[in-house]
């Protein structure tokens, strides 16, 4: 049985294993591995203040492997020569087993959390000033960036438009290289908009740029507004954001966010080892809250709960010791990780020698397969036509 794909049967013995919550001793291996996006991001940043705690303190050697693109984070994890990969919405994607991981190599990831960040900035897309749009409705007709081969990154774009109505038939796509391009493309008006966290150095490039830069609104109030966003983008949530490029802290914004790095485990970890890994991170707060921006988001009392990926059962465990998980919590997270048995199985139906071998065709017949599969188990799809 290969790594991620999981029976339910396992998975909910398993999440029900963190009671009674009885405190242990951290017990952590002498040598571990993360992997986390480039060096200088600040998911890398974040990974390394926490290794060096875990150095410090623990006298655990923590290296940091820097990956540019999801399957490269999730590849050592899943070869058991990682413990911990810092993740972003990639690790929804993998879990749905859709876009990159909708191929015969991978499918549906029993991914689960262990501690994530979210802090003063938003992700959203930020659009230049001198395109007019005060409110979503108005970027219809503009050029919305996309990154080719980035397609996490393009599907969060699309779930921020469809706060306005719009979708990509509503907007011109103009394709970049990377992500520095799409944003370079702002600066020399080739688009009108890209997704992005607020406090990326490319915004305040655009920010300090003739055209300027402005985030338009997501208002929460707006129910009808953030079904669609959530339709399109699960993991968004609404944030009141502070900080970051053409935002000030006492005009706060009305943006979005998601937890980003999400320390990301499977759930065929060992419960003990990543309650370990986890209460460690929580013990460890002080020592690198400060040694990076956004760290000071894993504290546990900040915890994204209730989201789109469980957290594992020893991370549950922790966060319950620590006064951090309810019994609705624990309901929520029991509920997900059925989730993940019936993708499993889903992809275990599906994925026999009688799947078409072509690839476009393959994740055709599986995104059929999988609706099907998540319909007939009455839990929303997430990926609509």
């Amino acid at each position: 049985m290969r790594r991620g794909i999981t029976t339910v049967a396992a998975m909910v013995v398993a999440s029900t294993a963190i009671s009674p919550v009885l405190a242990q001793e951290v017990k952590l291996a002498p040598t571990m591995a993360f992997t986390a996006y480039d060096t200088g991001t600040s998911g890398f940043n974040i990974a390394v203040g926490v290794g060096k705690m875990m150095k410090d303190k623990y006298g655990s050697d923590v290296r940091v492997l820097p990956a540019g693109n999801d399957v490269a984070r999730l590849a050592p994890l899943r070869a058991n020569r990682a413990v911990l990969a810092w993740m972003g919405t990639g690790v929804y994607f993998a879990q749905e087993g859709v876009f990159e991981f909708g191929v015969k190599e991978w499918g549906p990831q029993a991914l689960q959390m262990t501690l994530s960040t979210v802090d003063c900035n938003g992700l959203s897309v930020g659009v230049t000033k001198d395109a007019g749009v005060k409110e979503w409705k108005d970027f219809r007709g503009k050029r919305l960036g996309f990154v080719v081969g980035s397609p996490a990154l393009n599907q969060n774009a699309l779930a921020i438009i469809a706060y306005g109505g719009l979708t990509q038939k509503d907007v011109k796509i103009v394709e970049f290289a990377s992500y520095g391009a799409m944003w370079k493309g702002l600066v020399n008006n080739d688009a009108d908009g890209a997704f992005a966290s607020t406090v990326t150095g490319p915004a305040k490039e655009v920010e300090n740029s003739p055209r300027g830069l402005v985030w338009p609104p997501l208002p929460p109030e707006d129910k009808e507004a953030w079904a669609r966003v959530k339709k399109v983008g699960a993991f968004f949530n609404p944030h009141v954001t502070t900080c970051g490029a053409a935002i000030e802290a006492s005009k706060p914004q009305q943006l979005a966010t998601y937890p980003y790095p999400i320390a990301t485990t499977y759930a065929t970890q060992p419960v003990d080892q990543v309650y370990s890994i986890t209460k460690a991170m929580i013990d460890g707060f002080d020592s690198y809250k400060d040694s990076s921006p956004g760290s000071v988001g894993l504290e546990a009392k900040r915890q994204t709960k209730q989201w789109v990926i469980p957290f594992h059962p020893g991370a549950a465990k922790a966060l319950k010791e620590a006064g951090n998980w309810t019994d609705a919590d624990e309901k929520y997270n029991n509920d997900l990780i059925k989730r993940q048995g019936v993708l499993a199985d889903a992809w275990k139906a599906y994925n026999t020698a009688s799947a078409p071998g072509e690839p476009p065709a393959f994740l055709s017949g599986w995104m059929a397969a999988r609706k099907a599969a998540l319909a007939k188990a009455n839990m929303p799809n997430g990926f609509e036509d």
